[in-house]
């Protein structure tokens, strides 16, 4: 499933700071499009604020110059997916790259009135979740996902995650699936070795919306074992992060057609991103400052804390994003009076503190 990295323009100008919404396609690794996006973009300064698999596909938010800083506070956003769960068989990696080891069947028969709902409804709410052992989380400094391919059994403690929604879209679909017989497992009984059998599986389209951190792997493989046969993961679209939607993101493709006609003009500008000044207003809420506020945090001073009762809500009364930098903090953006974002403030004590300073002096 892995491809090459497509090949993109070059930018003429660096892009200016700000954050580029993407919709990464299937077979490209996160850092893939981060590698791509430096060509695009004239810069090596590219990261991005949350991880797609290679099979995902969906809304991948980089930034771009000063905006690598800002990820951080990004990367707690909550996220939606469109996903597609087929019940009825188990691989290694929990989804629809690894092997099958286990193909118990499944059939929309056995889903017996309000026993797939119930189950749903078991994982939806706060959890206790066990990510998947092909992960990024590191064990004793290796990432999980390396020790699996040496070999090594890996089993992560289980984390507490928010499933805020987890929805059928559609009628379960039933589907057959050809597997040679020493692969279908339970669902082979009896078929001499070598001989494929066909196992019947059920296919459902699930939206989940999430908070950070949240595997949907894990979801589809929980899921599977409350209904006692087993599941994986076949398809993932990210089409959500916090404020952001995968409608407002640009394929690569896109980018270098964009690339290619302004590098044409007469005065490139380079790739457009989405200001940091538009991010802050959308993601947190909104401190106006003084000309003496705006001049004092530049220099890194704190303000005093009750300058936050003058913020206001983000764009559209969105809920504002949670940071993984100041988990369980407030986190408020401060303006100059000409607009320009000065910095992040987050509450301590008495004081309101720059966790971050985008405006220095």
């Amino acid at each position: 499933m892995r491809r090459r990295r497509p090949d993109v323009a070059r930018g003429a100008a660096t892009a200016a700071d700000g954050v580029l919404l993407v919709d990464k396609p299937r077979g490209l690794t996160s850092h893939d499009v981060v590698g791509v996006t430096r060509r695009l973009a004239a810069t090596r300064k590219v990261g991005h604020a949350g991880t797609l698999d290679p099979m995902a596909t969906g809304l991948l938010v980089l930034g771009i110059g000063r905006a690598t800083r800002f990820l951080t506070y990004l990367v707690g956003a909550d996220k939606t997916y469109e996903s597609t769960i087929r019940l009825g068989m188990e691989t290694t990696t929990e989804d629809a790259e690894g092997q099958v080891v286990a193909a118990r069947g499944c059939r929309i028969d056995d889903l017996i009135e309000g026993r797939l709902r119930e189950a749903l409804a078991s994982l939806t709410g706060r959890i206790q979740q066990v990510p998947s052992a092909i992960s990024a989380i590191k064990v004793n400094g290796v990432r999980a996902y390396k020790r699996v391919r040496d070999g090594q059994d890996v089993e992560l403690e289980a984390r507490p995650v928010t499933i805020h929604e987890l929805r059928l879209t559609g009628e379960p679909r039933q589907a057959g699936v050809d597997l040679p017989g020493a692969a279908a497992g339970d669902a082979s009984a009896g078929a001499e070795d070598g001989v494929g059998v066909e196992v019947q599986v059920v296919d459902l389209e699930v939206v989940v919306s999430c908070s950070s951190g949240t595997y949907v792997r894990a979801l589809a493989r929980d899921l599977g074992r409350t209904l006692g046969c087993g599941a994986h993961l076949i398809a993932l679209r990210r089409t959500g992060v916090g404020p952001f939607d995968v409608g407002q993101a640009h394929t690569l493709t896109a980018l270098s057609e964009q690339v290619e006609t302004d590098a044409a003009t007469p005065d490139p500008r380079g790739v457009t991103t989405v200001p940091l000044e538009e991010v802050a207003r959308r993601c947190f809420e909104r401190l106006d400052l003084t000309e003496a506020e705006a001049r004092g945090l530049r220099f890194g001073q704190p303000l005093d804390v009750a300058a936050l009762e003058r913020a206001q809500s983000p764009v559209g009364n969105a809920v504002p994003v949670a940071s993984k930098e100041a988990p369980g903090q407030r986190v408020v953006a401060g303006f100059a009076p000409d607009g320009r974002l000065v910095a992040l403030l987050t509450p301590r004590g008495s004081r309101a503190r720059p966790v971050l300073v985008l405006d220095p002096a």
